[in-house]
Formats: C-alpha cells, structure tokens, sequence
C-alpha cells in the first residue's frame, strides 16, 4: 500500500460505501486512489456534517489498519476526497 495523503492535500478517490445500514445512513468500507490498489477501511471513528453553500460535506475519520484517515463526501457533485491522513 502507498502512503496515505501525508501532504494535507485534498485527494479525490473512489470510495465504496454502505447506505442507509443501521443507525449510520452511509459508512465507507473502501477507497482507491487513482493509480493504486483498493484500501479496506478497518473502523469508523465519527462522522459529521458542515455545510458549503448549498452542499453538505459529510466527513468520516476511519482507521485504515493502525492509521487515522479522513474521508469527505461532497453533496452536490456526489464526488468523494480523502483529505487527511495521519
């Protein structure tokens, strides 16, 4: 696996997801980055929402193995960042 977005740079990826499972209406369960093989989310830490404009950009900080990771889900475009990692 390739080291996660050590830069703080928003990344855009494609991200497998479960909707409406539970009390959590969308958990990531996957994300790719463009170029690299498919990375497991290992636990969901929290999820919030802030809204931009007329978008709402629901945030969710996994695990993926033993590191932290923070994946955005943009509203409006349907498009899917990771943003973070640590």
């Amino acid at each position: 696996m390739k080291n996660f977005n050590n830069n703080n740079k928003t990344e855009r990826v494609e991200v497998m997801a479960l909707f409406g499972y539970e009390m959590t209406p969308c958990q990531p369960l996957s994300f790719k980055r463009p170029g690299d093989i498919e990375t497991e989310v290992t636990e969901l830490l929290r999820t919030q929402i802030r809204f931009a404009g007329q978008a709402a950009i629901h945030i969710f900080d996994v695990l993926i193995g033993h590191k932290q990771a923070r994946l955005e889900f943009n509203s409006m475009d349907l498009s899917w960042y990771l943003t973070q990692a640590a």
